[in-house]
């Protein structure tokens, strides 16, 4: 405890009437000294006594505490504090620099960190919430212990001044190098087919030219060479609808802190602009207004229909401009613009004579190059004259026995379709409406989906080099259509169809996704087997990373590792693979990941504190700390100084009135008394 004494005030009135009467004393007092009174000195010390006399001047005594000054010290726990031995010159740093400021019973130490998982160093966020509550006069300085890669200080270092001096204690040395690309711009949508445009920018200053690799959804595209320190435009294409993730890549360089920034993604959404859509039927039946309605309805189908009224061998005396109002175009679709549509549907169709079977054998490689085809059949199917007895046949998974049943039968899923994602959403089969007739056929190859009640097959799947093809062996889909035994999910089944042979990712049966989760990295897997094949996750910095799967329902598993850092994870189960981001496409942790003094030294100015570099030679060199008064230097080439603020806390206080109110009236009529007697003579 410290006794202390000093003069004080409690006015009887509020200070601002006080010196308003001081204001009207004064221009009294002048009036009356510029008229030659006599008593100006006795009047001048009257108005003085009358003034001390309000504010009531005391006599304090004080026993005070002393208190301790606060000094803060923030970690640095970024990812760029992990390259090299950073973290470990920190942490040293950090016992080090406790270790002195603990020796000394004067100071209180206030300790934060910066986030780990965040995509940015907020130093200056986390010295403000160790010193939130400490009041200013007894903040001594400041230290944070940095790479100096700091993202969130205030645009004017003034503004620090409070916390000050700060002191920053750099880590890292001064000749590191590191390669490093960025997505400079990317379009956040884009359409399906058509060129996207991303810009891309590679900093290395030790190389003039670099090759980048680019990858689409986890598939290698092309590798281009750009120049460093220089925008590069980059077109591609979007393959598929949804989601799209473009990752660009350049390898390691030389004396490279870390290989986390040689790959970087962006995500863009391909939306299709119209589904062209070619339906060709080969006579008229029941059926054939269910799909032609489906698909008109759908205002993002864009459908050519043609339907066959009339085979060219058939003798008919009636005009063909009655039959039809254009000639069928058979060239012009199956020729010149096959490959504009992105699905062809053949509904009941048989060779007459329209199609010549090289137009067959084009579509067969146009289904192998990547194309959709959908067979919907009906009795014509299993005749001579069945499109099987075309070059389709060599891509078609029901081979047809020539056989036409007739007779009511149940639609059912087999075990496959109750886990297939193209009917294993749909309702229950149970509630399905019964059909009339089916084309008995094998299936050669592919997936069946859908079954009768004697387990023949009625909705066959299959891939054919890149293109896909479905047939459906019955033609009385219009059953449901029409409500017949309680009706189904007719347009559910061939949107889902459709969308699956289109390739929508959404409906890929092995599928593996992943995703970041609160500080895990967790993939999903999608498969037709009840054996998953092992799952292997790529970090940022090339390490791989394994989990087992663990099976949340039939045909579903997951699995989960943890995040080691921000950047981009490739995983792979078998053929299936795939690429997520944790965190932002680019951090700003990334963005520059070099040790330097430059970012800080506007704060280290503001404030008069310090920049020390404390392992430029692989040994920890900190400065020693000094207590400096306030007018003080603050820092020095190898010492930092905190400030003495001497702040203590009065624990008991006693006052004794120096003018009491009898004093003062006896004082104050006296004073006047003299100025009368000298004024009346």
């Amino acid at each position: 405890m410290i006794e202390s004494a000093h003069i004080g005030f409690d006015p009887f009135i509020p200070w601002l009437w006080i010196w308003a009467l001081v204001a009207v004393s004064v221009i009294v007092w002048g009036l009356y000294l510029f008229l030659r009174g006599r008593a100006w000195l006795t009047r001048a010390m009257a108005f003085a006594l009358l003034t001390l006399a309000l504010s009531n001047p005391l006599w304090v005594k004080e026993q005070r505490e002393g208190l301790k000054d606060i000094v803060a010290v923030v970690l640095d726990k970024s990812e760029s504090m992990k390259f090299g031995t950073r973290s470990q010159t920190a942490q040293s740093a950090l016992e080090d620099l406790t270790q002195k400021i603990e020796a000394d019973p004067s100071l209180e130490l206030r300790f934060a960190e910066t986030s780990e998982n965040s995509d940015a160093t907020n130093v200056y966020q986390a010295l403000n919430s160790a010193l939130s509550d400490a009041p200013r006069e007894r903040i001594a300085g400041s230290f944070v212990i940095t790479d100096g890669q700091v993202h969130d200080l205030p645009s004017d270092s003034n503004e620090a001044k409070p916390l000050g001096p700060i002191h920053s204690l750099i880590v890292g040395k001064r000749d590191e190098q590191d390669r490093r690309i960025e997505i400079v711009g990317s379009p956040n949508f884009g359409i399906v087919g058509s060129a996207a445009e991303l810009t891309i920018r590679v900093e290395d200053p030790s190389i003039e030219t670099v090759g980048v690799e680019i990858s689409v959804n986890g598939e290698y595209l092309t590798t281009k060479t750009v120049r460093t320190g220089m925008n590069r435009k980059i077109s591609l294409d979007i393959p598929r609808r949804g989601s799209n993730l473009v990752v660009v890549e350049v390898p390691e360089g030389t004396n490279e802190l870390t290989l986390a920034n040689n790959r970087t993604a962006a995500n863009i959404s391909g939306v299709r602009d119209r589904l062209r859509v070619l339906l060709v039927t080969g006579e008229p039946h029941s059926g054939a207004r269910v799909w032609r309605d489906l698909l008109k309805n759908d205002p993002s189908v864009d459908l050519v229909h043609f339907t066959i009224l009339r085979p060219p061998q058939k003798m008919d005396p009636t005009p063909l401009n009655q039959l039809a109002l254009i000639s069928f175009p058979t060239r012009e679709l199956f020729v010149e613009k096959l490959n504009d549509f992105d699905l062809v549907i053949f509904d009941q169709y048989k060779r007459i004579n329209v199609l010549p079977m090289v137009y067959f054998d084009g579509v067969a490689r146009y289904v192998a190059d990547g194309g959709a085809l959908l067979v919907a059949t009906g009795p014509p199917y299993a005749l001579p004259s069945s499109i099987y007895r075309t070059p389709l046949a060599a891509i078609l998974p029901a081979q047809p026995t020539g056989r036409i049943i007739e007779r009511t039968f149940n639609v059912l899923r087999t075990e496959l379709g109750q886990r297939h994602t193209v009917t294993s959403s749909l309702p229950s089969d149970k509630n399905w409406g019964r059909w009339e007739r089916y084309v008995e056929a094998k299936a050669a190859s592919g997936e069946t989906l859908l079954k009768t009640d004697n387990d023949d097959p009625l909705l066959v799947l299959d891939r054919v080099g890149e293109g896909r093809v479905a047939v459906l062996l019955s033609d009385h889909l219009w059953l449901w259509a029409r409500g017949h035994d309680g009706g189904g999910p007719y347009s559910e089944l061939v949107r889902r169809t459709a969308h699956w042979l289109m390739k929508e990712p959404e409906l890929e049966e092995e599928l593996l996704t992943l995703a970041s989760e609160g500080g895990l990295m967790k993939a999903s897997l999608r498969t037709l087997s009840d054996r998953p094949p092992p799952l292997s996750v790529m970090t940022p910095d090339s390490e791989e990373l394994r989990a087992n799967w663990k099976k949340t329902e039939t045909g579903r598993f997951e699995a989960s590792v943890e995040a080691q850092g921000l950047g981009l994870y490739a995983a792979s189960a078998g053929d299936a693979s795939t690429v997520a981001l944790n965190g932002p496409a680019n951090p700003r942790e990334y963005a520059n990941v070099d040790s330097t003094t430059r970012v800080l030294a506007p704060i280290a100015e503001a404030t008069k504190g310090g920049l020390f570099r404390i392992s430029a030679n692989d040994a920890l060199t900190l400065p020693s700390i000094k207590r400096v008064d306030r007018r003080g230097e603050l820092t020095g080439e190898n010492w930092a100084g905190l400030r003495k603020r001497n702040a203590y806390a009065v624990r008991s206080s006693q006052a004794v009135q120096l003018l009491p109110g009898v004093i003062g009236m006896a004082l104050l009529l006296g004073i006047m008394m003299l100025a009368w007697r000298r004024e009346g003579r």
